[in-house]
């Protein structure tokens, strides 16, 4: 049986609005009636995950997903930096953040370190058939990476929206077969 992985980025929240690092946060007024928009959109699936976090686990049901919780789909670990603005911490730290993934001046978790964790779960915890997971911008980016085997230095060149869905396909090595949104575009 082959092996499919839809990973969708959850619904917005503050943070995503503020433009700032995110902390355990529900989902924002916009967030809830996007996912009530998008849940026609997903697909059929054997199996389903959702990372530990309110946002997300608030993401699966909102979509009608029956999703168990899996640690490894975490967010980045921002460490200081949780919860602040991008203009409210020091340009010179942001930007060394920015520069290198290995160093995480907020005291969090690494880029690489996230890499990690997910190419495991992904080569380790993936079974055959459709798998969904409802997870982070930052997970949906490692996921991409992997697949792609880029390299940390691709991994801040790819943009994830709240709502967008990475699908990933395996037959001796991971794939990636599209990367879409299912938030409904905004009328004009």
């Amino acid at each position: 049986m082959a092996t499919t992985l839809t990973l969708i980025c959850h619904g917005s929240t503050d943070a995503v609005r503020r433009g700032a690092f995110p902390r355990d946060e529900p989902l924002d007024r916009f967030g809830e009636r996007d996912c009530a928009r998008a849940q026609k959109r997903v697909r059929r699936f054997d199996h389903a995950w959702a990372a530990p976090e309110l946002r997300a686990r608030q993401t699966a049901e909102a979509l009608g997903i029956e999703a168990g919780i899996e640690p490894a789909l975490r967010d980045l670990d921002h460490g200081r930096w949780a919860g602040r603005a991008l203009s409210e911490i020091e340009p010179e730290a942001v930007a060394a953040w920015l520069g290198d993934a290995t160093p995480p001046p907020h005291g969090g978790e690494t880029v690489q370190a996230l890499l990690e964790r997910l190419a495991d779960w992904m080569d380790r915890r993936v079974d055959a058939g459709h798998s969904v997971a409802v997870t982070h911008p930052a997970i949906v980016r490692a996921a991409i990476v992997h697949a792609l085997d880029a390299g940390v230095g691709s991994f801040r060149r790819i943009d994830v929206a709240p709502l967008d869905a990475a699908v990933l396909s395996f037959s001796n090595r991971w794939r990636l077969r599209s990367l879409s949104s299912l938030a409904e575009p905004p009328a004009d």
